[in-house]
């Protein structure tokens, strides 16, 4: 019962920033799902705090702000010569058998979007994701299977994986027991106007209404 109360305050907080991220812009649920390519049903739910998002979709989301992970979860501060986040520090969310961690939070180092990343031995489905980006993983303990692009990997303690997170992909716990992993997006840089006039999409394979 105590982890359920974390999880739904953490959501509402979660949700509450959405929603101040959207209306600081001015831009209706309709206009925020036309620049995702997420539902607004599906929106509309995760800023009232009723839906746990995965990495995509907040990884989604972040870029779509033009603001980094950590940002998601917190209010922008003050500018500092760097970034310092304390081991115990910051909230996790969880959501489709994973649990992860934002170890950054400022806009300026978002090319870069470190995670501290648990994938629950109880994780079930074999759903794929994609978006656009780069990702790169280091198991810290356990074991973990990387679906990638029809192809499967084994990864242990000590492994690393760099990938296009535009290939569909998912991650999963082996052996019974959690797999923790550092997991660092790159997303793509925005198009110039001399490049595309048009916003790159997230493609809909994140979408879960």
């Amino acid at each position: 019962m105590e982890d359920d109360a974390r999880i739904t305050a953490q959501l509402a907080t979660l949700g509450r920033r959405l929603g101040d991220l959207r209306s600081g812009r001015g831009w209706t649920l309709e206009e925020l799902a036309e620049r995702t390519g997420l539902s607004k049903p599906f929106l509309s739910r995760l800023e009232a705090g009723d839906r746990q998002p995965s990495i995509a979709v907040i990884l989604t989301l972040a870029r779509t702000y033009g603001v980094s992970l950590g940002e998601m979860f917190d209010a922008p501060v003050d500018d500092e010569p760097c970034v310092i986040v304390r081991g115990g520090e910051g909230r996790a969310v969880r959501g489709d058998g994973l649990s992860y961690l934002p170890l950054s939070s400022k806009s300026r180092f978002g090319n870069l979007q470190p995670i501290r990343l648990t994938v629950s031995s109880s994780r079930r489905g074999d759903e794929m994701y994609q978006h656009e980006g780069e990702e790169w993983v280091y198991v810290l303990s356990g074991r973990l299977r990387l679906a990638l692009a029809g192809r499967t990997f084994e990864l242990e303690a000590g492994d690393a994986a760099h990938f296009d997170s535009r290939q569909p992909h998912r991650l999963t716990a082996l052996g019974g027991q959690d797999a923790e992993l550092i997991l660092v997006a790159c997303p793509l840089p925005e198009p110039t106007a001399a490049v595309s006039s048009r916003p790159i999409r997230a493609r809909r394979a994140i979408l879960r209404d």
